[in-house]
């Protein structure tokens, strides 16, 4: 249980001296490595190390902003082979932190914020998958677009739906 907590403890950046107006921001330039608990359920099959590289500070209403460059690589499963796809990714974020910000130990969980930013890059499909032609089996072989309107005998079929 100890080392659980200390290690709970380094994703916590203490804010005290911010918003005790004894600083006027709080550099953050690190690199963070995420749990495999936090890959399941997700597309995510492998995520690298994160590099964070910004500030945090009070806006002149007094409210908690993060202005960060998030810099990683996350591999996903290639839409159609399912080989494993390398995808780098890059997020400029500058906005209020407030809802991720831990009242009562004036901390910013910096891990369940840099979470909610790179799920959000992960993308609906992803594909290095060009030569359609090698995709095929025992009666049947993946198209692409054109070859799907161009020898269709259902083509018209498809065009009355797609005007619908």
């Amino acid at each position: 249980m100890l080392q659980y907590v200390r290690v709970m403890w380094e994703y916590m950046i203490k804010l005290d001296e911010l918003l005790n107006g004894l600083a006027n921001s709080i550099k953050i330039d690190e690199e963070y490595l995420f749990a495999d608990t936090y890959l399941e359920n997700t597309e995510i099959k492998e995520l690298s190390k994160i590099s964070v590289n910004g500030i945090i500070y009070l806006n002149s209403g007094d409210e908690l902003f993060i202005n960060v460059s998030i810099n990683g690589e996350m591999t996903l499963e290639d839409s159609i082979s399912l080989n494993p796809i390398k995808c780098p990714f890059s997020i400029e974020f500058d906005d209020k932190v407030d809802e991720n910000l831990i009242k009562n130990e004036n901390s910013l969980d910096i891990m369940e914020f840099l979470w909610q930013n790179i799920v959000l890059e992960v993308p609906l499909k992803i594909t290095e998958v060009t030569d359609y032609s090698k995709l095929s089996g025992d009666g049947w072989k993946l198209i692409n677009e054109e070859e799907l309107h161009s020898n269709n005998p259902f083509s018209v079929l498809l065009d009355n739906e797609e005007k619908e």
